[in-house]
């Protein structure tokens, strides 16, 4: 795949599709996107639950048009480069999670795995559903597959 250059972060849809430059790394780029999740994730855990989860929503809603505009410049349908949907992946995760470095690293690993693995409907969402909607949801269902995990470890700790 075409690395993409450094000077797209001026234009704001690949900057924020670029997961604020955090696509461009050499190597695993959606890594280092999910980890500009987990660096926001204590940032947003200083408001309300209420308002975390509309700015997620928001987030993911706005991350239909971004990641589909910056596809679409790049001439890539889900380039690599585009993390903007590991960011609000990995957040949406999170909601249900408590906050803590063991948990975050936890909601770090899980995602990632699913986000990779991509277990069914992850990988057929990701080939079947086009544009922006697409590069988002199959970021969205890994999420709910990592809550549905995190959530067993919750309660076989006795922490939910």
């Amino acid at each position: 795949m075409t690395r993409v250059s450094p000077g797209l972060l001026r234009d704001p849809v690949h900057f924020l599709a670029l997961g604020f430059g955090s696509g461009l790394a050499p190597v695993a780029p959606g890594t280092a996107g999910t980890l500009v999740g987990v660096a926001l994730d204590p940032l947003l855990r200083l408001l309300d639950f209420e308002l975390r989860v509309a700015i997620v929503a928001a987030m993911a809603a706005a991350g239909v048009w971004i990641c589909d505009a910056s596809a679409r410049r790049l001439g890539v349908h889900d380039h690599p480069a585009i993390v903007w949907d590991e960011v609000v992946g990995y957040l949406a995760m999170m909601l249900l999670v408590p906050a803590g470095w063991a948990w975050a690293l936890a909601g770090f690993a899980v995602f990632r795995l699913f986000d990779i693995w991509k277990p069914w409907p992850i990988r057929q969402l990701d080939h079947a559903v086009p544009g922006g909607l697409g590069i988002m949801l199959d970021d969205l269902v890994a999420a709910a597959w990592g809550a549905l995990l995190l959530a067993v470890a919750l309660f076989a700790t006795g922490v939910y």
